[in-house]
């Protein structure tokens, strides 16, 4: 660093493209992990969620909630925590529960766009 702080001052628009090119980069993965939440919740409200499309949407949640969290989208953290913990269990789903989760997948989907 010199006296006159110019490499701390060059460092935040480095660290903002760096950011930048992750989001890029990940951006399809971020998109395919909510379409397998949209997908998720339309089986669950149609009374069809197997287990193995419930883990796979927990999966998908867990991951968002960290990943969007790397981009400091702390209301899309949120909302993928409710989402990954509502497809913690293994019970039946149920109307109600497959509403929210679609309410959940879209606002997690406007989220992403609004970065995007």
């Amino acid at each position: 660093m010199t006296l006159d702080g110019q490499s701390e001052r060059n460092s935040v628009p480095d660290l903002t493209a760096a950011l930048e090119q992750l989001w890029k980069r990940f951006l399809p993965e971020i998109e395919e992990r909510v379409s397998i939440l949209d997908a998720a919740a339309r089986a669950c409200a149609a009374g069809n969620l197997p287990q193995e499309q419930r883990e796979a949407a927990h999966a998908a949640a867990h991951k968002l909630a960290g990943t969007l969290g790397t981009f400091s989208l702390s209301r899309g953290t949120e909302l993928a925590r409710e989402f990954e913990q509502l497809c913690a269990g293994k019970d039946t789903c149920s109307g109600d529960q497959g509403g929210r989760l679609s309410t959940l997948a879209a606002e997690i989907r406007t989220i992403i766009a609004g970065r995007s």
